[in-house]
């Protein structure tokens, strides 16, 4: 029987689409590179004029939000590499992130956060009248983040949601009912990496110009979870202030990743220096 992964290995976006890591775009800067991963050079004016650019193209493209973990996961998972790889916009969402490049001398000009970003969309889609979907997070959360965003943003075009909790044999389902609202922009607010197989396997066939996967940030929007201050996100402490919220969840996941970050990272440094490189 075939399972959920090699479906995803028989599906999953060829390598090829968007960008070659670190490689020049007509339409737009280098990539810096940090533990092998390409990350677009761009601040959030530049990022979101980039998104724009590629919802008026028309054509299928996938942005992902970068953090510690993401780079960690991407190590381990060759499927996880090859889908960021592949995506047309990829952004530094965590602060460490941002250093790690500086620290490499392939500096990135600052974070660009996914939940700060899809708060950008929302109003560049009221502006110019895009439709917008979200799929992910439990539908009493997604209500009441819509009731949200409507109040902030009254002329959005807000043509559909469906909470995250499908099973592998609702996935094409779906993909059908993300299709049959005809959105120009998808906020999935799904946990990695299932939201980036399900793009992978579903992203081509929705018709849809621009997706985002915005994990958590939902809840967010929904006053579910609060987010860290902004001086603490400045220090790259928000994940410190959300282990605060919800320790028995996160508190073996942070561990873990912030350790392995570390020692990449760190690896990485000493490897360069052994070359006679800058670290």
């Amino acid at each position: 029987m075939e399972t959920a992964r090699d479906t995803h290995m028989r599906t999953a976006t060829p390598p090829g689409r968007g960008r070659p890591t670190g490689a020049p775009d007509a339409a737009g800067p280098t990539r810096s590179v940090v533990l092998g991963c390409g990350i677009d050079r761009m601040d959030m004016r530049q990022t979101l004029a980039r998104c724009e650019e590629l919802i008026a193209r028309r054509e299928f493209a996938q942005h992902v939000a970068i953090n510690a973990a993401k780079l960690v996961a991407m190590q381990q998972d060759p499927d996880l590499r090859r889908i960021v790889e592949g995506c047309e916009l990829v952004s530094a969402d965590g602060q460490a992130v941002v250093w790690a490049s500086r620290m490499l001398h392939d500096p990135l000009p600052e974070r660009v956060a996914g939940i700060d970003l899809m708060q950008e969309l929302f109003a560049l889609a009221e502006r110019r009248g895009f439709r917008v979907f979200v799929l992910g997070a439990k539908a009493a959360v997604l209500e009441q983040a819509r009731r949200r965003i409507m109040a902030k943003h009254p002329r959005l075009q807000f043509v559909g949601m469906r909470d995250g909790y499908f099973s592998e044999a609702e996935e094409a389902e779906v993909a059908e009912q993300v299709r049959d609202a005809r959105p120009d922009i998808l906020f999935v607010a799904i946990s990695s990496p299932r939201k980036e197989y399900w793009l992978g396997r579903y992203g081509r066939t929705i018709d849809v110009p621009f997706v985002m996967g915005v994990g958590g940030a939902i809840d967010v929007v929904a006053g579910i979870t609060r987010r860290a201050p902004r001086p603490l996100q400045q220090l790259g402490l928000e994940w410190a202030y959300r282990l605060v919220q919800e320790p028995r969840r996160l508190w073996r996941r942070y561990a873990v990743t912030n350790l392995r970050f570390g020692w990449l990272l760190g690896g990485t440094l000493i490897r360069r220096l052994g070359r006679g490189a800058r670290p």
